[in-house]
């Protein structure tokens, strides 16, 4: 399994971002993804995670409606929309692939990860 995310760079407080993780080696539509965020000095930290339909996801505390995950199974593609971006969002943002179909928001459970898109936000 390989994950490819992109998406990430300098932004500007306040403005958005939308990250994207491509992914392939195997059926895409039979596995939840979730997204993490390390910040420096920091751990890893569960933003998002969605299902393997799409319908149904699960957020961290912290998003405060600025974050959204999203998929499309037909381009083998995970994405997290950040609106409102705070320079406390700067961090580097993983996707990974949960062994099921089910969304958890444990980083143990998951098995393939990517290798991280960074998100810079200036003041």
């Amino acid at each position: 399994v390989q994950l490819q995310a992109s998406g990430g760079g300098l932004v500007q407080a306040g403005g958005s971002v939308r990250l994207s993780c491509a992914a392939s080696g195997r059926t895409f539509s039979n596995y939840a993804m979730g997204w993490f965020r390390q910040a420096p000095g920091r751990e890893r930290e569960f933003v998002a995670a969605i299902d393997e339909t799409g319908c149904a996801t699960y957020s961290a505390y912290f998003m405060e409606g600025r974050f959204t995950i999203s998929r499309d199974n037909a381009k083998n593609t995970v994405y997290l929309q950040i609106d409102s971006l705070k320079p406390e969002d700067t961090a580097a943002y993983y996707c990974a692939q949960a062994p099921s179909g089910r969304v958890t928001g444990n980083s143990r459970e998951y098995a393939y990860w990517g290798q991280g898109t960074l998100v810079t936000v200036s003041s």
